[in-house]
């Protein structure tokens, strides 16, 4: 009898919070440990905190160093800190590995790490037999005052959901990358290209809107929905937060380019990875003044839901009633790589 395998992407929530518990390795001075909806590690060093974060790229090539360096920085500064310190293991492709391909990583890595105030301190890099194409799995460090750390047991019944930007913008820049020619045929090139740019503009990074966020108001939880897409994202935090929320579809920023693209592929867009856009979650009081501050600085905020009682799970307001928020088992986009 032929074994069950697993489908490409993110263990399914319910067998990665099964492992955790199976086979915990706590360690001294873990303030906020492994679990799921936990975006990084939270470690005591004294007056200030380390936090840790480590995450690879595997859905892109052109752009992968930009992405292994912003996505990681995204999970770090969800915790309250900023990002400080980037170490990369590059695993390369054998037969297709060249001085090129190397150099223009490098280029990405440094100029990303640059661009956010972070120092490359390490790594390694090698060539690698039983792969396709470049892997960069990232390693970010940052620190934070401890009074200043975000986690989400601070959630609390009747605060906001709040989500910046929209989604999905990875999703856009990665379909519109991995299948260029296709979307050039159907849309075009002003298409395309405006696509591939959601990389930069608005952009993976949630670095400056979690930043502002916290100048406005008292956060007490930040999530990075990234594989698995929004729906993802916030089962995650609802999980951590131990928590339920009722989340209004139509306060959901969907740009109009992962609309057309969704609709094309036949995707969800609330199960397409979704990373440029962050979930915060505060009191209604905070919440008002987050919305301000974000949309002072031009980036999109908008509430999209309450917390509720756990006991009513994680459910999507849509035409006036309620259902059970879609699961994913896998990210959506996933579907196209097969």
């Amino acid at each position: 009898m032929k074994k069950k395998t697993l489908p490409i992407g993110k263990l399914p929530m319910e067998l990665l919070d099964e492992m955790l518990k199976k086979h915990p390795a706590e360690g001294q001075r873990v303030l906020v440990g492994a679990g799921i909806g936990k975006d990084a590690a939270v470690i005591d060093w004294g007056e200030k905190c380390l936090v840790a974060k480590t995450d690879p790229i595997t859905f892109v090539t052109d752009a992968i160093g930009y992405y292994a360096v912003n996505i990681n920085a995204n999970d770090v500064v969800c915790a309250g800190a900023r990002p400080m310190w980037f170490l990369a293991t590059l695993l390369l492709p054998e037969g297709q590995t060249d001085k090129e391909l190397v150099d223009r990583i490098f280029a990405q890595i440094s100029k990303a790490c640059r661009d956010l105030g972070i120092g490359l301190v390490g790594g390694h890099t090698e060539i690698t037999y039983g792969i396709d194409r470049p892997i960069v799995v990232g390693q970010m460090l940052g620190e934070a005052f401890r009074n200043r750390i975000v986690r989400p047991d601070r959630i609390e019944i009747g605060d906001l959901v709040l989500l910046s930007k929209g989604i999905a913008v990875e999703g856009v820049s990665i379909l519109a990358r991995e299948k260029e020619a296709e979307v050039r045929e159907l849309f075009g090139d002003k298409f395309v290209k405006r696509c591939q740019d959601f990389l930069y503009r608005p952009g993976i990074s949630v670095v400056q809107d979690a930043l502002l966020a916290m100048e406005a108001g008292d956060v007490h939880a930040f999530h990075d929905p990234t594989e698995g897409g929004l729906a993802t994202g916030l089962w995650e935090l609802a999980k951590a937060g131990l928590v339920g929320m009722e989340i209004d579809v139509s306060q959901i920023h969907v740009f109009d380019e992962a609309r057309k693209l969704c609709e094309h592929f036949g995707l969800d867009p609330l199960g397409v990875i979704a990373s440029g856009a962050l979930l915060m979650v505060a009191s209604p009081v905070d919440a008002d003044h987050i919305v301000k501050k974000l949309r002072d600085h031009r980036i999109e905020c908008n509430v999209i839901g309450e917390v509720i009682s756990p006991e009513k799970g994680v459910l999507l307001l849509e035409h006036g009633k309620t259902r059970p928020l879609p699961r994913f088992e896998r990210d959506e986009i996933a579907r196209i790589f097969e």
